[in-house]
């Protein structure tokens, strides 16, 4: 993630600012330009802003030509909690402000996103409900395109208590958005026979019943060895989501790498500074991050908090990274203009 400034004083500021704390300017997030744009009376000239922006806490500019009064992020939403009920209002704040970090990093990469308005049978799209709700309870899963999330996941004790649950090493918000992406771009750049073959080859074969895949996996558990060929104990369960850890991580990778530069944290064992969204190979990110990665666990343990990435990078894992690097390079919509 960048680090933004306020067009009006300099002042650095953040992604999710909505107003400058040093000289009171309005601000807002254009995902056209990646800038934060300052602004006093009115909104910048030709942007509107997104109607989610006091409930929401939704600070991305709109066209002023675009019919849509919802931005890029919050028109992709299909179905949310109901907000008459303020600890929704909450919990569903925290899940669209990982969501709005998660795309950040799509449209950093140029990568498609195709709505549900332009592929109505297979767009992105997003469910955020509760238990509660009419639906009834709510698995976060993917299913065609369609990313549900439970937004009880946006509460702190009750995330921590399923990723003990689960034997996960970790669980955040927008690391459900990046896994349950993977399952996206898998239907998007990977179905079909040329797509598979290649992917079979890395991640196995997705062929595999899944259901029965996941059965086995939750009453059985990983292999032994999982940590010599897959980024986590999950990511063992199935290809598909072998794929979609893999994809998780990548991004994290590549966003947690352009904030170390941003912020001149760059490992100085690792390769000369770059800046993953725009440049660099699998090997550079994977040096960096390691570096980058090693440096920031000793201090969270320095200050008795568990290690920020725990993971390991065996060279099968390494080799998948690769597949998810050059698969974005063909399919960033960067490259082909």
């Amino acid at each position: 993630m960048k680090i933004f400034q306020c067009t009006e004083c300099g002042q650095p500021v953040h992604y999710d600012n909505t107003v400058c704390t040093a000289c009171g300017a309005s601000l807002s997030y254009d995902p056209a330009s990646f800038e934060m744009v300052s602004y006093r009376e009115t909104p910048p000239a030709n942007h509107k802003l997104c109607a989610n922006r006091e409930i929401a806490i939704c600070n991305w500019l709109v066209p002023e030509t675009d019919e849509d009064e919802f931005c890029q992020a919050c028109r992709l939403n299909l179905k949310i909690p109901n907000l008459a009920d303020p600890d929704k209002v909450d919990k569903w704040q925290k899940l669209e402000a990982a969501k709005r970090y998660f795309l950040y990093g799509l449209m950093r990469l140029g990568l498609p996103i195709i709505t549900r308005t332009e592929d109505p049978e297979h767009g992105l799209a997003f469910q955020l409900l509760s238990n509660d709700g009419p639906e009834g309870d709510i698995m976060t899963g993917h299913d065609n395109g369609l990313i549900t999330i439970n937004i009880d996941e946006a509460d702190d004790p009750e995330r921590e208590a399923r990723r003990e649950a689960l034997g996960e090493n970790f669980r955040t918000l927008i690391g459900h958005f990046r896994h349950e992406s993977g399952h996206y771009y898998w239907n998007l750049f990977i179905l079909g026979a040329d797509g598979d073959n290649a992917a079979r080859k890395t991640f196995g074969d997705a062929r595999e019943d899944y259901a029965e895949a996941l059965q086995r996996y939750y009453d059985s558990g990983p292999p032994p060895d999982w940590s010599a060929q897959y980024i986590s104990a999950y990511a063992s369960s199935h290809a598909w989501e072998d794929f979609a850890e893999t994809w998780a991580h990548y991004l994290h990778i590549v966003d947690g790498l352009e904030t170390a530069l941003c912020y001149g944290l760059w490992p100085t064992n690792g390769p000369d500074p770059f800046n993953a969204y725009e440049s660099g190979d699998t090997q550079m990110m994977v040096e960096a991050w390691t570096e980058l990665s090693l440096a920031v666990n000793a201090i969270n343990r320095s200050v008795g908090q568990p290690d920020l990435y725990p993971f390991i990078f065996s060279p099968p894992v390494i080799d998948k990274l690769d597949f998810m690097h050059d698969l974005v390079a063909t399919n960033s919509k960067r490259n082909k203009t």
